[in-house]
Parts: C-alpha cells; structure tokens; sequence
C-alpha cells in the first residue's frame, strides 16, 4: 500500500517532461538522460512563437494607427505576465521545462519590450542609436554560427582579463568579468559591423 500520492514534481530528472525524454528519445541528450528541448517542452515553447506571429500581425496591419497599436502590445504583455505569475503559483515558471507559466511571463516581457522599442523607433522616431541592432539583425544566423565556433569570450579574456580583471575586481568584485563579457560583444558587434560594410549577408 502506497501511503501518499507524489504528484506534480518539478524536479530536475524527476518530472513528467524529463521522464519522457528518458523513456522515448535513446542516445546521449543534451542533461544526458533529457533536455529541454525534449518531446513535450516544444508544445508550449510553440505557443511563444504564435505570440510573436500575432505581434507581427498586429504591427503590420494598416488600419489600426500606431500609437494604439504600442498600446495594445503593453496591455497585452502586462495581461500575460499577470497570468503566468498568478498560474505560476500551481505550475511553477521553470525556462528548461519551457513551462505554461514561464511561456506566458517570457511572451509578456516580450510584448513590453516591443511595445517600448516600436514607440520609440517607429512612433517617435528616433533611430539613431539603434544602428548596431540593424548589423545584427542583418547576419543573425551567421553571428550565431560563428559564436560556436569563435571563443569570442576566450579572446575578451585576453584582451581584458588576467591583471586587469583582477584590479577592477579589487574595487567593485564582479566589475572584471562584467567588463569581459563586455569586450566579447563588443567583439560581435564590430563583426557584425564590418560585415554590413562590405554587404556580406548569409541567408538559409
């Protein structure tokens, strides 16, 4: 006789998404036995993705004006958010589980941000400072790549790392290796400049 039920665990290696992964997909995985990207956390990761299709929608549609439309993405992302930490209190908000409550708070913070960049970029206008978005947003694909392949951090720690983290971190402990991981995309961002330059796009 069983003396209690254990129910609704969210353990690492425990719950049903990892144990689904160690009963239907072999080989070695990404946690050894499961990953996060197994067989049941696509399911809910999709549903961000829709959220983005609908955001894309919205902004592309014609007869709604702009300032309602910054609008709608705001209310939207609070409405969510709202939702994913009230359903958090039962389904708690876990990111490698891609977890309902952690869908719906990522996709809030998600519409909040565009909400705040599309006012300030397409009501406001001001494009200025947002350049090194638009290098970026020309070779993603090619960044990603090349970020696997090239210790970007490797080379930071070079330039900024050793003695000179070490005396930063004397003053302000974390500050070095703030300043590392800094110089590393930095790194990214001129390369991404100098391949905007030289009209260098890598598509799939």
């Amino acid at each position: 006789m069983v003396p209690e039920r254990i129910s609704g665990v969210y353990e690492e290696g425990r719950n049903l998404s990892n144990y689904v992964d160690f009963r239907v997909i072999p080989g070695r995985m990404l946690d050894v036995y499961y990953e996060n990207q197994g067989v049941l956390s696509p399911l809910p990761a999709a549903a961000v993705c829709l959220m983005g299709i609908f955001a894309a929608r919205l902004l592309k549609s014609t007869s709604i004006e702009r300032r309602r439309k910054v609008l709608v993405l705001a209310l939207a992302g609070f409405v969510a958010i709202g939702l994913g930490v009230l359903w958090g209190i039962e389904f708690p908000i876990v990111k490698k589980l891609w977890s309902s409550s952690y869908c719906l708070v990522s996709g809030g913070g998600s519409a909040l941000l565009l909400a705040i960049f599309y006012l300030v970029v397409d009501v406001w206008e001001w494009r200025g400072w947002c350049q090194p978005f638009v290098w970026i947003g020309m070779n993603p694909i090619t960044l990603y790549v090349l970020s696997a392949v090239v210790d970007f951090r490797g080379i930071a720690s070079r330039l900024v790392g050793g003695d000179v983290q070490d005396f930063l971190d004397r003053f302000l402990p974390g500050s070095g290796l703030a300043l590392s991981s800094l110089t590393a995309l930095l790194l990214v961002v001129l390369l991404a400049r100098f391949l905007y330059q030289r009209k260098i796009f890598l598509r799939v």
